[in-house]
């Protein structure tokens, strides 16, 4: 068994200090006794404390992005990990815990050395933050130990790191929004990624119906929704299972187990006895510990589920809210202050569709005139020659489709698809609405609303449409009295024709 590597200088005694505890208690949690997961937490400590230095020596230093890497406690757990591959490979399996084995010679272990864009979302977001910001999201989320302290190890203000705290999750946040995005994925899946970034902004936001079934369904949008959603305190266990892996949760309510005791006064060696494992060859801690893993587990995926399914009537006792006469995002689809928030459940006569994409049937409610208006302006221009009033014909080469994807009490879910006859650098769409419908979230675009008139423009990553090619986005609204079609559908100021 090796030793424990020499410091080489003060911050990294201290450095060894703080990690130890967190490598010892993962460790346990993999070996079936104490004896094997010293070891273990040993070899784990010398390998990633090699790597530790090795990045620190590489480093680059001065402005600019640093080598996507995780925090020093995630490097050792990951190291950790690591070493209990290397023992199963060589033949020391049999002192791993048994459910760790099986999980090691699975798919769900391949992911995290396999290709980079398949790995999970959430060890993508850490790695790719800068390392003060990784590090106190881990600390504070995972480790769990009070901001102060947090302050303290990093040298941060103490009375400016709870915002700091905040704006960091916004950042992991964003940075697991693109790597979602970046993920191969089926059509199914990426037809539903705006309206999952849109929803899970805001802890506001009701989560509709198709959306909600698509998520207990599909375990890659599931995992990438544990991310987004800051709210709920579905966090801390998206980082520990996407960063660690296997016995996630389990080291996660570990870790929240010492930090109570530590708050507490008791001493850390007292409480590890009441939680440590028993010598080599006892079978009873193996059987709580699985107990302790199956809980976890099923705790956290009702949790999710829960926190992902449409409520009731999201008005309350007193009302709806007002309606904005004018709704601006910028740059991202957030809910509008005000704005009227979906009701779980869609109107009888209406079957909802299983995918929010371009070609859902398109129906129009029997509300208001049944009778559409033409598209393009109706405003007229005098010519030079003989008097006669003409309007701009649209343009055969751009037609919109304008699909109504699911409605309910007070509103609905549309998706808004062009084609262009000619190639775009950017583009925005404008349309009209008829019955005074007041956009709250847009995804795939972002959203300006002038009393009726509405312009959708190009998000930053979808500028670009090939010519003879498609855009699309989609959009959350609310309605009152009438839910017809828009029409004066225009892309960049030019009029379109309806399909």
């Amino acid at each position: 068994m090796p030793d424990l590597p020499t410091p080489q200088d003060a911050t990294e005694a201290a450095l060894f200090s703080e990690c130890w505890d967190a490598v010892l208690s993962y460790a346990g949690l993999c070996t079936s006794g104490s004896l094997t997961a010293h070891q273990l937490a040993t070899e784990a400590f010398t390998l990633g404390m090699r790597e530790v230095r090795a990045a620190g020596a590489t480093s680059v230093r001065g402005p600019g992005r640093r080598a996507g890497r995780l925090p020093v406690i995630p490097e050792l757990l990951t190291a950790v990990r690591s070493t209990a591959a290397n023992w199963e490979a060589d033949g020391r399996g049999h002192k791993l815990d048994p459910d760790l084995r099986l999980w090691l010679n699975s798919g769900q272990a391949a992911r995290y050395g396999g290709p980079p864009l398949r790995r999970p979302v959430a060890l993508r977001g850490l790695r790719d933050l800068q390392d003060a910001d990784a590090s106190l999201l881990w600390l504070a989320e995972v480790e769990a130990l009070p901001l102060p302290t947090v302050a303290r190890r990093l040298a941060l203000d103490p009375a400016t790191v709870t915002e700091e705290l905040d704006q960091v999750r916004g950042l992991f946040r964003d940075r697991c929004h693109r790597a979602h995005l970046d993920s191969p994925m089926d059509a199914q899946c990426r037809s539903y990624a705006g309206l999952l970034d849109a929803v899970s902004r805001s802890a506001a936001a009701d989560t509709p119906g198709d959306l909600s079934r698509h998520l207990a369904t599909c375990a890659q949008c599931a995992e990438a929704a544990a991310c987004l959603r800051l709210h709920g305190g579905s966090l801390p266990a998206a980082l520990a299972g996407g960063v660690i892996g296997w016995g996630g949760l389990a080291y996660l309510e570990r870790r929240r187990r010492a930090a109570e005791v530590r708050l507490a006064g008791v001493r850390p060696r007292a409480a590890e006895a009441d939680t440590g494992e028993p010598e080599e060859g006892a079978g009873r801690t193996r059987v709580l510990r699985g107990g302790l893993l199956a809980a976890a587990v099923l705790l956290s995926a009702l949790a999710l589920g829960v926190s992902m399914m449409p409520f009731g009537d999201s008005r309350g006792p007193d009302g709806p809210g007002d309606d904005t006469a004018a709704v601006r995002d910028e740059g991202r689809p957030v809910a509008a202050p005000g704005t009227s928030r979906t009701t779980a459940g869609p109107t009888p006569s209406r079957t909802p569709s299983a995918t929010p994409s371009a070609t859902a049937t398109r129906t129009r409610p029997a509300h208001g005139n049944p009778d559409p208006e033409p598209q393009g302006t109706s405003s007229g221009t005098t010519g030079t020659g003989p008097s006669r009033t003409t309007a701009p014909a649209p343009d055969p080469a751009c037609r919109v489709a304008y699909d109504l994807v699911n409605q309910w009490a007070d509103g609905f879910q549309s998706t808004v698809t062009v084609s262009t006859g000619e190639a775009l650098t950017d583009w925005q769409v404008g349309w009209t609405f008829r019955d005074g419908q007041q956009v709250g979230q847009m995804w795939d675009a972002t959203v300006e609303q002038n009393g009726s008139r509405v312009t959708a423009t190009a998000a930053p990553y979808d500028k670009t449409v090939a010519a003879h090619g498609t855009l699309s986005f989609g959009f959350l609204a609310s309605w009152q009295g009438g839910n017809r079609a828009p029409n004066h559908f225009t892309l960049n100021g030019k009029p379109c024709a309806a399909s």
